[in-house]
């Protein structure tokens, strides 16, 4: 077998062989593609659960504080109120209740909001 003078070990192609050496290169050149083109889907779909484990975490935050910000929005008018009216401390009592069933309501519109979004089908791009 004979060496490459770069010494890497490569044996050039032989003169007369063009064709055959290039159909055999376009070959190896497909059958690599194809799986790089494979590699990169089993990446990307092992890649996906991950991002939509960050999503729920998100939407999570959401949810806790959009129920802490209507109890406390219901407890800050009650007081308020109460400083106003004098009538310590019913006002806070009745609102914090309020604020109470607003973040209930809230979070339960939501959380339907989220699981139509969820079962939606993806109807993705349309392809001509």
């Amino acid at each position: 077998m004979e060496k490459d003078r770069r010494g890497d070990g490569a044996v050039p192609p032989a003169a007369g062989s063009g064709s055959k050496s290039d159909a055999d290169l376009a070959r190896r050149l497909d059958a690599l593609s194809n799986l790089l083109d494979a590699e990169q889907r089993q990446r990307a779909a092992a890649a996906a659960p991950r991002r939509s484990d960050t999503r729920g975490f998100g939407l999570a935050f959401r949810l806790a504080s959009e129920f802490v910000a209507a109890i406390v929005v219901g407890a800050a008018i009650g007081w308020g109120l109460d400083a106003l009216a004098g009538t310590t401390p019913w006002g806070m009592i009745g609102f914090l209740l309020l604020g109470f069933a607003a973040g209930v309501r809230n979070v339960i519109r939501s959380a339907e909001m989220m699981a139509r979004v969820e079962t939606k089908p993806d109807t993705g791009p349309d392809e001509d």
